[in-house]
């Protein structure tokens, strides 16, 4: 059975192009536009995120007896200076910022530094055991926090650094996640090129860290330090067990000491937990767009 193929006559009109089912601005390299669903779920998540942080205020502007009725109040009050100020005197929190923004200052410049030399290692230098290393890093991260804490307050027993900053900041100068951070960044923000031409030059490795290393990873070093800040700023378990209310506070150490008594003042303790929170929102009110600008910018990299 034979199949005989017919042409087109000559004088035939061409078929006219499949037009494209993508709009006019992303056919033409222009920006796609968010149809009114995705505003929709976007609004959704941003008042879902904001809720936890609106509650507090709102519980902090209240008084304790109003805070146990039901239903709960849904809007501002007329006492949030009042137990602001309160919060602030009975819990020390001057001292406690002060000792917080060292210790989450010292312990983020240094994971920062260390992470960023470490991830070098890793991403860009050649030596035996490299990958067994790399997986025992990794390794760690799976471990839960919780398993070090008793030979860590061992530790600081021996060291007689009970009630001390030093017992805080010393745990947290390494990050096995701020090591896989930086040699993820460093993988693809760093040519190998650009290296060789350092060693060409007679550059040390040190001066390679220092003049190629470290510039290249501005942006992801930003955005480290910011995460570690933050992690720092909020710990407490730790803080917990080797400072007292008394002695040398964090923040958080200090807000838990707040609403004490038979029935705990939870407007207090909310106000504490405001006063808490407003120095992060100030910091990334003020470097978000940095911070946001280094994530993109180190994502389209390669």
């Amino acid at each position: 059975m034979t199949t005989t193929l017919t042409k087109p006559p000559a004088d035939a009109a061409p078929e006219p192009p499949r037009r494209s089912r993508l709009p006019r601005s992303a056919r033409a390299g222009g920006t796609l536009h968010a149809g009114p669903i995705a505003y929709l779920i976007l609004a959704l998540f941003t008042i879902g995120s904001l809720f936890p942080l609106v509650w507090t205020a709102i519980a902090a502007s209240r008084d304790n007896q109003r805070l146990a009725q039901t239903p709960p109040p849904f809007w501002f009050g007329s006492n949030l200076f009042d137990n602001l100020d309160l919060a602030w005197n009975d819990a020390n929190l001057g001292e406690a910022f002060l000792n917080t923004t060292f210790v989450a200052g010292v312990s983020a410049a240094t994971i920062v530094v260390l992470s960023t030399i470490a991830g070098f290692a890793f991403a860009k230098l050649r030596f035996r055991g490299r990958s067994a290393l790399m997986l025992i890093v990794i390794g760690t991260m799976m471990v839960p926090p919780q398993l070090s804490v008793i030979p860590l307050y061992m530790m600081v027993a021996e060291l007689d650094w009970s009630d001390q900053l030093q017992a805080v900041i010393l745990p947290s100068l390494v990050s096995a996640f701020g090591v896989f951070f930086m040699r993820q960044y460093l993988l693809q923000a760093l040519p190998d090129e650009l290296i060789e031409a350092a060693r060409v030059d007679g550059a040390s490795s040190w001066r390679v860290v220092w003049h190629i290393v470290f510039p290249a990873a501005r942006p992801a070093m930003a955005v480290l330090g910011m995460l570690m800040f933050v992690q720092t700023w909020n710990d407490f378990l730790w803080p917990f067990l080797v400072l007292s209310q008394n002695g040398n506070p964090t923040v958080q150490v200090a807000v838990a000491g707040l609403g004490r008594g038979y029935t705990p003042d939870q407007s207090l303790i909310m106000a504490g937990a405001l006063l808490g929170t407003l120095p992060l929102l100030v910091v990334f009110a003020i470097f978000g767009k940095q911070i946001v600008g280094g994530i993109m910018q180190g994502a389209v990299k390669g």
